[in-house]
């Protein structure tokens, strides 16, 4: 089903990515862009991502049969309640948030409930640049779109969201909102906090720049993520605290135990913990998850 107009509110990465996909398919008419800054938006105008573009979420929704929401968790609320009033009575509205349950929770407090035609989604794709010059059409192909519907969610809606995204070469799944939160706490969030926090320690050192240097390319691959928006990441935190937390806590003492495994030269503990990761990777990484492990979204 083609869509006539579609919203994107923040056309980055993500929000550009898409619009290029389904104009490449030709499923896709008008494109209204949203955002803050003008030179982005006009850059995505001149890329032909987009059609036409405002600053004003409001304005920018009406008339839109699927609207796809590309902003930072922190702004979902206030995005939801632009939009508010604005949206046609067979909208669909999509997001892209790596942490589902906030987003819910902002969506009802906004509408006082979930609404029928909002289907809450994570597209597992993206890369460490930014902005709309670096969208392209493929990010999406034969990535994993997580779609987390609620009770109230209506089914005619969730199936447009997932012909949209197949459209744009995606395998699309559905899973309980409290499973994405917990999966993707231990699959995206929990490494890019060691990446950061690995990173941060280095820097701290008194020879960080021989540190640096002298890194090897599995140092670079491991950190890769750790140049992602520290912005973006802060808000996933607190979005996911809860998870992401205890997550932490447990690589914490997982780590006290590696500390002292070395520290008492364990030979026999310590072959035995890396030959279990060993065998854990290969067999469910490796063996389930062909694809590279890309960035979360915006």
């Amino acid at each position: 089903m083609k869509i006539e107009r579609l919203a994107i509110i923040g056309v980055g990465l993500i929000g550009g990515s898409l619009a290029r996909a389904l104009r490449e398919k030709g499923v896709v008419g008008e494109v209204i862009g949203c955002g803050r800054g003008k030179e982005n938006l006009e850059k995505a105008v001149e890329l032909g991502v987009i059609d036409r573009y405002t600053h004003d979420i409001g304005e920018a929704v009406e008339g839109a049969d699927v609207v796809f929401l590309a902003v930072p968790l922190s702004a979902m609320r206030t995005t939801f309640a632009a939009m508010k009033g604005h949206l046609s009575d067979n909208a669909v509205v999509t997001d892209g948030g790596s942490a589902k349950g906030s987003v819910i929770e902002d969506c009802s407090s906004v509408f006082g409930e979930a609404l029928p035609n909002f289907v809450p989604g994570h597209p597992i794709a993206g890369t460490e640049n930014s902005g709309v010059e670096a969208s392209f059409a493929e990010l999406y192909k034969d990535r994993r779109i997580i779609l987390t519907p609620v009770s109230q969610t209506d089914e005619s809606a969730i199936a447009r969201v997932e012909t949209m995204w197949r459209d744009c070469g995606a395998e699309v799944t559905r899973m309980l909102v409290v499973d994405h939160d917990r999966i993707l706490a231990a699959t995206s969030h929990l490494p890019h906090m060691l990446a950061f926090a690995l990173v941060d320690m280095l820097s701290r050192l008194g020879d960080t720049e021989d540190i640096f240097r002298y890194a090897a390319g599995g140092f670079r691959d491991f950190t890769r993520i750790a140049s992602s928006n520290p912005a973006m990441w802060r808000d996933i935190c607190i979005a996911n605290s809860d998870a992401v937390s205890t997550l932490v806590d447990n690589y914490a003492e997982e780590m006290k135990e590696l500390a002292s495994l070395i520290r008492s030269r364990d030979g026999e503990k310590l072959l035995a913990l890396f030959d279990n990761a060993k065998q854990a990777r290969d067999r469910y990484v490796d063996g389930l998850n062909q694809q590279a492990e890309p960035l979360p979204t915006e």
